[in-house]
């Protein structure tokens, strides 16, 4: 249906007072019926003037599938038309003068010219100039601020080690101190100890040699009473062997 309605705009004449002959309407396979258009056109006003129309032709080709080629020719083609040349201006008589002072103008325009140009180059040189000194100051200057910096980083730095190196030997001289104390009173503490094992075993020793001599006093007691035991018990036998022959004899 759009291809119709498209068909139908083109080969319709601008002027909705003809239509294109000779070109048959192509049959699509989807036709829709055609909605009739019941607005009503105003219509203009007939000049007397005669309007002169143009052959108009278009020629239609089904290129491909469903699309339309169309080739519009609006008139026949025209013959060949002579270009009208340019009229050539009738020469005029130089003297020498006057192409010695053109050529004169021309080397002065041409001097003026090289030195326009030599002045030109010597500005962009100047610039030039300019730009590589500013660069080279702000390089400069980029490496001496880079340099303080880094030294005043170094010199941070070599600070904080000291500060840090002192800080360690400090306490490394006071470890050390606490170490020698605890050391001395390890010390003290073992002599002491030892001193009171010596006074303890001094102590030990005097009971023990005490006791060896109860011990012994005490064996030389039980010694003497045994043997003065042994000799009453001898005296009571000889006594009594002395009784027996006498009550015998009785």
């Amino acid at each position: 249906m759009l291809i119709g309605l498209v068909r139908d705009s083109v080969m319709q004449c601008f002027c909705h007072t003809c239509r294109a002959p000779g070109i048959l309407p192509a049959v699509s396979r989807r036709s829709a019926p055609m909605k009739k258009n019941n607005k009503i056109r105003s219509k203009q006003p007939r000049l007397n003037k005669k309007v002169k129309f143009i052959t108009t032709e278009i020629r239609c080709q089904e290129k491909s599938r469903g699309g339309l080629s169309y080739e519009v020719i609006l008139a026949e083609p025209a013959p060949n038309v002579a270009v009208p040349k340019r009229p050539v201006t009738p020469g005029k008589n130089v003297s020498v003068e006057e192409i010695e002072q053109k050529l004169k103008a021309a080397e002065e325009r041409r001097i003026s010219l090289e030195a326009r140009k030599m002045a030109e180059i010597s500005i962009k040189l100047a610039k030039v100039e300019e730009a590589t000194r500013k660069k080279d100051e702000i390089t400069n200057e980029f490496i001496t601020q880079t340099k303080e910096q880094l030294e005043s980083k170094m010199e941070n730095h070599v600070e904080k080690r000291e500060a840090i190196i002192s800080d360690m030997k400090e306490k490394l001289k006071i470890h050390a101190q606490e170490i020698e104390k605890t050391r001395e009173t390890l010390e003290q503490q073992k002599a002491n100890e030892q001193k009171a094992i010596e006074e303890k075993l001094k102590t030990a020793q005097a009971l023990r040699d005490e006791n060896i001599k109860k011990m012994l006093n005490r064996l030389k007691e039980h010694e003497r009473r045994a043997e003065v035991v042994r000799q009453n018990k001898a005296q009571t036998q000889d006594m009594d062997g002395q009784q027996s022959p006498i009550a015998s004899s009785g």
